[in-house]
């Protein structure tokens, strides 16, 4: 992002991995393509949710609230597929349960694994979802490296600009971004899948996004839509962007969901339209306090809305063509 008054560059850089505490991994099945991605926290980590959009397909969001006991989670699922894609989480508490991790609650240790999915089953066979299997394999792959982005992952089918159809939509796929200020880091992960355009807020230009009819530049949604122009036939859930934000700093379980709350401030200065009745948007809040310092939760949020905005950018800047037999042929941000 360029801030269009002074030209000055205020796009973060870095990667989620930044913040202590945190790996992540991927599992990408490129028979169809889909996926599903892990952001693991095997010692526990304060979290928080906030969920948008119209057309969710969430687990365990609701012990997420201040209101309800437990206090930390071990794992956060992103995952394409549909609501089908949510059995990734499955094999996520499978490895953790293996290597000892979870809330003791009697005999057993119970891991504690939220997850959210997208829908992309309008890319190649749909009979193709990730699975039990695909979340173990995205727990083995995990690490504190730099997060790869691009078509990996829970972001590998995922698609923006559905508005005017599928066949006129572009890639979407997966981005990072970190930021760190006073000491504190605060980290992005986002799987952008969203029905409107991805725009950059410091220009106002559209990235990627629907495409005129003959398929050469973006169309621009909003301005079509402003002269009257009607969208195809909308289905609920035919997309849906999922984001993590977190921090090493120190914050309660309601700070947690406040942050993730503010955070969504981020798709809506680079996604338009956002939050829609076919779209799912969640983002997950997590707090892993390795830092050690508090911090005035205003500051944290706004640079969780930071850092997701600049994470959505960088998901469709990383993108490349979707071609093949069976598959639509939608181009990225580079192509046009």
């Amino acid at each position: 992002m360029v801030n269009r008054w002074t030209g000055e560059s205020v796009n973060p850089a870095g990667s989620i991995t930044d913040v202590a505490g945190l790996r992540v991994g991927h599992f990408t099945d490129l028979r169809r393509p889909t996926g599903c991605t892990v952001i693991l926290t095997p010692e526990g980590a304060v979290a928080g949710v906030d969920v948008r959009g119209a057309a969710p397909g969430t687990r365990e969001t609701e012990l997420l609230s201040p209101l309800n006991a437990v206090e930390q989670v071990h794992a956060i699922v992103l995952a394409g597929g549909s609501a089908f894609g949510l059995d990734a989480a499955s094999g996520v508490m499978r490895w953790l349960d293996e290597r000892g991790f979870g809330i003791a609650v009697g005999p057993a240790r119970v891991p504690i694994v939220p997850a959210a999915i997208l829908f992309d089953l309008w890319v190649g066979d749909a009979s193709i979802r990730p699975d039990a299997a695909s979340g173990y394999a995205a727990c083995e792959a995990a690490s504190t490296r730099p997060v790869a982005e691009g078509n990996v992952g829970a972001g590998s089918g995922a698609t923006v600009g559905k508005l005017f159809g599928i066949e006129r939509a572009m890639r979407g796929d997966i981005g990072t971004a970190s930021v760190t200020v006073g000491g504190i880091t605060v980290g992005a992960l986002v799987a952008v899948n969203a029905v409107g355009d991805v725009v950059d807020p410091g220009t106002g230009q559209v990235v990627a996004g629907a495409r005129t009819a003959d398929g050469s530049q973006p169309l621009g949604t909003m301005r079509a839509l402003l002269r009257g122009d009607m969208p195809a036939l909308l289905q609920p859930g035919m997309a849906t962007t999922l984001g993590v934000v977190a921090t090493d700093a120190v914050l309660t379980k309601a700070q947690a969901n406040k942050m993730a709350q503010m955070a969504h401030d981020g798709l809506a200065r680079s996604i338009n339209p956002v939050h829609t009745m076919s779209d799912g948007d969640t983002v997950f809040a997590l707090a892993t306090g390795r830092s050690g310092h508090s911090a005035s939760l205003t500051l944290i949020g706004a640079l969780g809305a930071e850092v997701i905005a600049a994470a959505v950018l960088r998901a469709v800047r990383a993108a490349t063509r979707l071609s093949g037999p069976g598959l639509p042929d939608l181009p990225a941000a580079g192509d046009l």
